[in-house]
């Protein structure tokens, strides 16, 4: 069974199956999948994946929103992109993040994870294949940019192409947890831009919508 997650419903306005309810969360059922909101923001993504996933079989988990794009990514209005590995952006100090406090956030055997979390690599790669989309940088954090010259900044630091709230809990989820976890975004705006008048967010769900039902064959 392949797990779906969006931030919110109407991410996921397309979708249908039969509806039930988990912990409050809205969910759908469908053939060979499930989609559940997951909420906004980090907490309540890493702990509605946490909670779905006990005791259940799942063997893929996708997340997909909209998302903004930082200047230079090379990504237009209502494109869409796989993330390759998300940034856990406002964890640790500001400019070192958890490597400058001296420990890991996740540690996996040998394997040290400080601000980078890798999504599944051949779940991703076979989704880019699929799909013909690029695979990117995404970037996490609890407050948005809400300048031009902040996300700036934070692409400049982290080298990343897309802006999100929920990715980085989700990558790190995934990976404490041993689930093949992938990542779609639509880019609904220009990340730093608040002026909603100059967003997209119809045509970066119609993107979504194109995409995720030819993941499901729907």
């Amino acid at each position: 069974m392949m797990l779906l997650l969006s931030p919110t419903r109407f991410e996921a306005a397309f979708l249908r199956g039969r509806r039930f309810t988990f912990h409050g969360r809205a969910g759908l059922r469908g053939e060979g999948w499930v989609w559940l909101e997951s909420g906004v923001g980090k907490v309540n993504t890493a702990a509605t994946l946490a909670a779905f996933a006990r005791g259940r079989k799942l063997e893929r988990v996708l997340l997909f929103g909209i998302a903004g794009a930082y200047p230079g990514a090379g990504l237009q209005l209502g494109e869409a992109a796989l993330a390759g590995e998300e940034v856990q952006a406002d964890l640790g100090i500001r400019d070192r993040g958890m490597e400058g406090l001296g420990f890991p956030t996740l540690a996996l055997g040998s394997g040290l994870y400080h601000n980078r979390f890798p999504l599944d690599r051949a779940f991703t790669a076979e989704l880019s294949r699929t799909l013909g989309l690029p695979v990117r940088t995404f970037l996490t954090r609890d407050l948005v940019s809400e300048s031009p010259s902040e996300a700036r900044r934070l692409q400049r630091r982290w080298k990343a192409d897309l802006e999100n709230m929920e990715g980085a809990a989700f990558a790190q989820t995934c990976l404490w947890l041993g689930l093949r976890g992938g990542e779609l975004r639509a880019v609904s705006n220009l990340a730093g831009v608040r002026e909603k008048a100059r967003w997209r967010i119809r045509q970066a769900v119609e993107s979504l919508e194109h995409h995720i039902l030819r993941i499901i064959g729907s």
